[in-house]
């Protein structure tokens, strides 16, 4: 899995799209589209971030470095699966890859520190998964799509034992809880 470290290779990847697609991109242009992606201003803060990162101590201890999983959603129409995942819950389209032109797609999105990869293929998800998302407040996030008026959903903030939670269910029948845990900025 490619992180900030891999910026360089990122941006060499998206230049090389970009002239696959007959579009001229610059390799400086590329570094800043990736910086931002990452949420930096610019490439020199992104790039800062990996030389600090490069002198870092090694891990130890029995710690191997351990990253947040990136659940792998299925999806079946690529229209509806961006309406859904970046017109109304705000996530950006990070990248996207095909082994060909009539070839399925498998792409990140993400949102704030939340990613996803969402897939065409067959075998690399079910239908039907589920994910559960730590959020500091739900009712904001329940207001903000709901101001979106999604046709298709119209989720509310539903009270359970361990906090509050904000369900989504994608057009592939995928869902993902939203939940802002007991105790975090929460009465009662």
């Amino acid at each position: 899995m490619r992180d900030f470290r891999d910026a360089k290779l990122m941006a060499k990847v998206l230049k090389q799209a970009f002239a696959d697609r007959k579009t001229s991109l610059s390799h400086s242009q590329a570094l800043e589209i990736v910086a931002a992606q990452f949420g930096y201003d610019q490439w020199n803060i992104l790039s800062a971030k990996i030389e600090a990162d490069d002198k870092a101590p090694p891990m130890r201890d029995g710690h191997v470095g351990i990253q947040p999983p990136i659940p792998i959603f299925r999806i079946f129409d690529v229209e509806k699966a961006m309406e859904f995942y970046c017109s109304f819950l705000g996530f950006t389209l990070d990248w996207e890859h095909r082994f060909g032109d009539n070839s399925p797609l498998y792409c990140q999105v993400s949102r704030e520190g939340m990613i996803l990869h969402l897939s065409e293929h067959a075998g690399d998800a079910s239908p039907g998964a589920r994910t559960f998302v730590r959020v500091t407040d739900a009712p904001a996030l329940q207001a903000e799509l709901a101001a979106k008026n999604y046709r298709y959903m119209k989720p509310g903030v539903q009270k359970a034992p361990w906090g509050l939670e904000v369900e989504v269910i994608d057009p592939f029948n995928n869902r993902i809880t939203f939940c802002q845990q007991q105790g975090d900025g929460q009465d009662g």
